[in-house]
């Protein structure tokens, strides 16, 4: 897995649309029962010295609802069943949860409550595909709802289908202008598949409803960075640094940022931030070692880089880079295994096979070096004809 693979996948970790999250947004919370709303009244009115005529006929109301007991009765089975299902999936129960959501669901089909806990429980027990289906059936009975639009554009966004989640999530967006959250995970949606100019529009919205959160700041610093606004993304960075200082990757984004701009000592010093808040990140350790090496601090870079490969050994960017720290370090032979092993890793890139050439030549090994030079101009040519680095053989 590359580098970038790598940050990508931690980011996923960090912040993807999680079921956790969604849970707290659609939490089923048991409502008193209607009769003991009348009860309260009751008692309050009565407290309050009001007159026997509002007292009675409070109490008659009361009566009234009494008259309606087995319907009560059935509610208060059905609200008892939909606590015991929201218990068991905060205690990650979620096969009993399911069973207690779909009895209540079978009861009482208008309680969308139910229907939020079991598409939620399904997601969380890894069945996604069922859950997108249960997330359809709802939309359809409350296809103006907001949150059901949401909800679905959420499963579909889970199983896969990200299309459809994007087109739900923007319905969703319609349908609850002022809510933060569909818009925030539209544009995880859209970073999903690489559209962060729609992205970065979604945040912006986020940012303007909840300037608070740190970490719609990040994605749109992410998005800006992706799309060359690269001082617009250091601001972003920034504002979700002061807002919380330990945010996960808030330093590498910034550190990422400014060495994009070759800004050396700025990202060096952001990417030690981070490393002393979080000391298990590969891709961190490997950015620093690089931005170490480009300043011509070659001895610690080669430290850093081999902090990364201890915590990755498949990131070929790491070890084409220790490659080049040892080789000018005066340690060709080293440098040779380094280079070897990112060639094995990525035998289409070239940059591994120039420095492989120089290494063999330090050694006096002219023919593996003639061997490496040419396949690296090879390489170099095939990236001229099909769009990547262009070939320039002087």
């Amino acid at each position: 897995m590359s580098g970038e693979a790598e940050v990508i996948k931690r980011e996923a970790k960090c912040y993807i649309i999680s079921s956790k999250t969604m849970w707290t947004r659609f939490r089923v919370w048991r409502r008193t029962s209607r009769m003991a709303k009348r009860i309260l009244i009751c008692v309050v009115l009565v407290l309050s010295g009001l007159s026997n005529g509002v007292s009675g006929r409070v109490l008659k109301a009361v009566a009234n609802e009494a008259s309606n007991a087995s319907g009560q009765m059935s509610s208060n089975s059905n609200d008892r069943v939909l606590k015991e299902a929201q218990q068991a999936f905060e205690r990650d129960d979620f096969a009993g949860a399911i069973r207690d959501f779909e009895q209540v669901q079978r009861a009482a089909p208008e309680k969308k409550e139910a229907w939020h806990g079991l598409i939620l429980s399904y997601l969380r027990l890894g069945e996604k595909v069922r859950a997108a289906e249960l997330a359809c059936d709802a939309a359809k009975r409350w296809p103006d709802d907001g949150e059901m639009r949401h909800l679905l554009g959420f499963a579909y966004f889970q199983s896969g289908q990200t299309k459809s989640a994007i087109e739900e999530l923007l319905q969703a967006t319609r349908l609850m202008p002022n809510r933060h959250e569909p818009q925030l995970d539209l544009a995880l949606a859209y970073l999903s598949t690489k559209q962060y100019f729609p992205a970065s529009e979604s945040l912006e919205v986020v940012i303007r409803l909840k300037p608070e959160l740190p970490l719609p700041h990040i994605l749109l610093g992410r998005a800006y960075v992706n799309t060359n606004r690269t001082l617009l993304a250091i601001d972003e960075f920034r504002k979700a640094l002061a807002i919380d200082k330990n945010i996960p990757l808030g330093h590498y984004h910034l550190g990422y940022a400014y060495e994009s701009l070759g800004r050396d000592a700025e990202a060096i010093a952001e990417f030690r931030k981070e490393l002393n808040l979080h000391q298990d990140n590969s891709e961190v350790y490997y950015r620093l070692g690089r931005a170490l090496l480009d300043s011509g601090q070659t001895q610690e870079a080669a430290v850093q880089l081999r902090h990364s490969l201890r915590l990755a050994s498949d990131n070929e960017d790491a070890q084409c880079a220790l490659g080049k720290a040892l080789l000018e370090l005066g340690r060709p032979q080293e440098s040779i295994e380094a280079l070897r092993k990112a060639v094995d890793l990525s035998p289409k890139d070239p940059s591994a096979y120039f420095l492989l050439a120089r290494a063999y030549a330090k050694v006096q090994n002219q023919a593996e070096a003639a061997k490496a030079l040419q396949q690296f101009t090879e390489l170099k040519k095939q990236q001229g004809a099909t769009g990547g680095m262009a070939y320039r053989p002087n």
